[in-house]
C-alpha cells in the first residue's frame, strides 16, 4: 500500500488514510509518502517514499528497537511544534482557543528517574527498556536521555535482577538520582525472604547505592536519599513520584511561582512530597493537600528542618472523593493543582462554584486538561498564559502548565 501521512496520533504514530480506514504507522512524520504491508490496520515497517524537511537521522543506535524513544527521526523544533500543537488542539475540541507562548524541553542526558525492567535468561539477566509494542527487552549502552548516573547504576540493576527476579518474572526498576547517589525501588521480584534481604543487603553496599527498596520495603539506607525543593531537603518514599528532570523541574516551579506571585496563602492540592509547596514557602503560607501520608510526612519533615520558610500545613486527603469544598477554597489567594494523568474533573467543579481568582494548573494529560479547562472558562476562567515542558524528550508524553485568572 501506498499511504500519505497525514498527521500523528496522540502516541506519534502517523496516521493515514486507507481505502478501508485509518492505516497507522510507526517513525513516520506528517507529508511523508510511505510503502508497506498493512496488517490489522498498521503497517510495522513502513518504507519511507517521499521524506518530510523535518526529518533527521535518528541520533540513537537503539532507536529502531527500543521503546523509549518515538520521535528522534523528527527535528528538534518540529516535535516541540508537535507537542505545542496537540495541547492546542485538545483545547480548541473544547472550543478554547489558546496558544502555547513556549516550548521548556530538558537537554540530553537530563532524566534523572527512570523504569527499568530486567528479566533472567537462559545466559544470564537483561535490562533494558521494552520495545515498542512488545514484552522484549532492548538493553541501551549509551542512552541519550538518561543521567550518567543512572546509566552507572545497570550493573546493580543486573545484580538485583540475578538475585530477585523469577525464571519467567520480570521486574520493574525504578531508578532515582537523589543529592545522595542512586536509590533503586524493585517491584514484581521474589517475595522477601532473609537469604534475599542479605544479599540484596549486600549488593546495596557494593555498588554504592543511597537506598534500595523491595516491594516498598526498605532492604538498606545507607544515605538519606534526599531532594531539594527550594530551601528544603526532602526525603521521598521508596519509589515516590518526582518530576523527571532537574530543568523541567525548574521551570514548573518558575512558572507556578509567577502565577501566584504576591498570594499571601496558597493552597497546593495533589502536592506529592512538596515539589511547589516548599519552593513556594519562601513567601507564601501553604497549606498541602495529598492522598499519601508517608509523602506529606516527608514533606512535613522537610519544612520542619528548613531555614526562613512561611508556615505550611499539611492535610490527607482523596481530592477524587473528598474535593476541598468552596467554603474551604476561600480562605486561599491562589490554588495549584498538579493532578495525575485523570485530572482533577471532581475538584474543578468545586473552584468552579467557588470565588476563586487565581489558579496554576499543572498537567501530565493535554486530554483531561482540556476538559478540566472548559469547566473553568464557563465558570468565567480564562487562560492567562500557557507552556509546554517536556521532560519527556523524543517521547509522546506532553506536560504543560497554565496560568488561570477569573474574569
Amino acid at each position: 500500500m501506498r499511504l500519505t501521512i497525514e498527521r500523528l496520533s496522540l502516541h506519534a504514530d502517523g496516521v493515514g488514510q486507507g481505502p478501508e480506514g485509518a492505516i497507522h504507522a510507526p517513525m513516520v512524520l506528517p507529508g511523508e509518502v510511505i510503502e508497506g504491508e498493512p496488517e490489522a490496520g498498521r503497517i510495522a515497517s513502513p518504507k519511507i517514499e517521499t521524506p518530510s524537511a523535518a526529518r533527521v537521522k535518528p541520533p540513537c543506535p537503539h532507536y529502531r528497537a527500543c521503546g523509549g524513544c518515538v520521535l528522534q527521526h523528527g527535528s528538534d523544533d518540529f516535535v516541540a511544534g508537535w507537542k505545542a500543537s496537540v495541547v492546542e488542539t485538545a483545547l480548541a475540541g473544547r472550543g478554547i482557543a489558546a496558544k502555547v507562548a513556549r516550548v521548556e524541553t530538558s537537554p540530553l542526558h537530563s532524566r534523572r528517574r527512570a523504569t527499568l525492567s530486567g528479566r533472567r535468561t537462559k545466559k544470564g539477566v537483561l535490562v533494558g527498556f521494552h520495545a515498542r509494542a512488545s514484552e522484549t527487552l532492548v538493553e541501551v549502552p549509551g542512552c541519550l536521555i538518561l543521567r550518567p548516573e543512572l546509566m552507572e547504576a545497570i550493573p546493580a540493576v543486573e545484580a538485583a535482577t540475578a538475585l530477585g527476579a523469577s525464571r519467567k518474572g520480570e521486574v520493574s526498576f525504578a531508578l532515582t538520582l537523589s543529592e545522595a547517589g542512586v536509590e533503586i525501588a524493585a517491584r514484581g521480584g521474589k517475595p522477601m525472604d532473609r537469604a534475599l534481604f542479605e544479599a540484596l543487603s549486600d549488593l546495596a553496599t557494593r555498588h554504592d547505592l543511597a537506598r534500595l527498596s523491595w516491594e516498598g520495603e526498605t532492604v538498606a539506607e545507607r544515605r538519606p536519599a534526599r531532594q531539594a525543593f527550594g530551601r528544603a531537603r526532602v526525603t521521598p518514599p521508596p519509589g515516590a513520584f518526582l518530576q523527571a528532570t532537574d530543568a523541567g523541574e525548574a521551570a514548573l516551579v518558575a512558572f507556578v511561582r509567577a502565577a501566584t506571585k504576591g498570594a499571601a496563602r496558597v493552597a497546593d492540592l495533589f502536592a506529592g512530597c512538596g515539589t511547589f509547596a516548599l519552593a513556594l514557602a519562601d513567601e507564601a503560607e501553604i497549606h498541602a493537600v495529598e492522598s499519601s501520608a508517608p509523602m506529606l510526612e516527608a514533606l512535613d519533615r522537610g519544612w520542619r528542618t528548613a531555614q526562613g520558610l512561611k508556615r505550611v500545613t499539611h492535610e490527607v486527603r482523596d481530592l477524587f472523593r473528598r474535593p476541598l469544598l468552596p467554603d474551604e477554597l476561600a480562605r486561599y489567594d491562589a490554588i495549584v493543582i498538579d493532578p495525575p494523568r485523570a485530572g482533577a474533573e471532581a475538584q474543578v467543579q468545586q473552584i468552579c462554584a467557588s470565588k476563586t481568582r487565581n489558579l496554576a494548573y499543572v498537567s501530565c494529560n493535554p486530554v483531561s486538561f482540556a476538559r478540566d479547562a472548559a469547566a473553568l472558562t464557563a465558570a468565567g476562567f480564562e487562560i492567562a498564559d500557557l507552556i509546554v515542558v517536556d521532560q519527556f524528550r523524543w517521547s509522546s508524553h506532553i506536560e504543560l502548565a497554565a496560568r488561570f485568572t477569573r474574569r
